[in-house]
């Protein structure tokens, strides 16, 4: 089975405040953050197809890795990652879709857990229960335990999201018309939501607290990454 993985790397990084794409970052074992990424997707799976959403000084990324699919978001000084992966998934092939953002550091071992998930087309998101940051997407279950709520301004969270997610090939069709209807300033985390919501989804919460994964918006994300390393 080939294995389709989305990476948002559109996105201008200001926070981090590199003057490159964000997933360029170097770290401290010599790859870039993208790399890393790269190398844990081609680990895990054998048969792989990676589809890389681009916007920001493009041409770097399309340079340091010329030998996958690209799709360009024109509108990435504008929009948030819900229009990057509308436009991965209305262009993958039939079948699910794992994704993640450009800037996850993270331990191989989290793609080696998710397999059975996928293999049972089973849509979930990562989470780690251990952390609740404030600046982090949170959710919440429903009375199964499925994911209830997910969003920045959750109430009551049982924990966050890390940032890598896969949808199912059923739910991938209902993914795609909730998108369409988020605002251009929302996560894609909304998408999800909605889904949820209106579709009935279950979205399975799949804690990998004791594994290492952070999304690197701040230095001292990056920090954490490098120590890890």
């Amino acid at each position: 089975m080939t294995v389709q993985a989305v990476i948002l790397a559109a996105g201008m990084g200001t926070r981090l405040g590199k003057p490159w794409p964000k997933p360029l970052t170097p770290l401290s074992d010599g790859r870039t953050i993208m790399r890393q990424q790269m190398d844990n997707l081609a680990a895990a799976f054998a048969d792989l197809r990676v589809l890389t959403v681009v916007g920001f000084k493009l041409e770097l990324i399309l340079e340091a890795f010329p030998d996958v699919t690209y799709v360009y978001n024109e509108n990435y000084d504008r929009t948030n990652t819900n229009r990057s992966l509308l436009k991965a998934l209305r262009l993958s092939a039939d079948g699910g879709v794992l994704w993640m953002n450009g800037d996850v550091v993270f331990d191989p071992q989290v793609l080696e857990r998710t397999k059975d998930l996928m293999a049972a087309e089973q849509s979930f998101i990562c989470v780690n229960t251990a952390v609740v940051g404030e600046e982090e997407v949170k959710y919440t279950v429903d009375a199964e335990g499925f994911v209830d709520r997910l969003s920045k301004t959750v109430a009551d969270a049982l924990g966050e999201s890390v940032g890598i997610n896969y949808v199912s090939a059923t739910d991938k069709a209902r993914l795609i018309e909730r998108l369409t209807e988020c605002d251009d300033s929302d996560y894609f985390e909304r998408g999800l939501e909605l889904m949820i919501e209106k579709d009935a989804a279950r979205v399975v919460p799949f804690d990998i607290r004791d594994l290492f994964a952070v999304e690197v918006d701040f230095e001292e994300d990056l920090s954490r990454a490098n120590k890890h390393l």
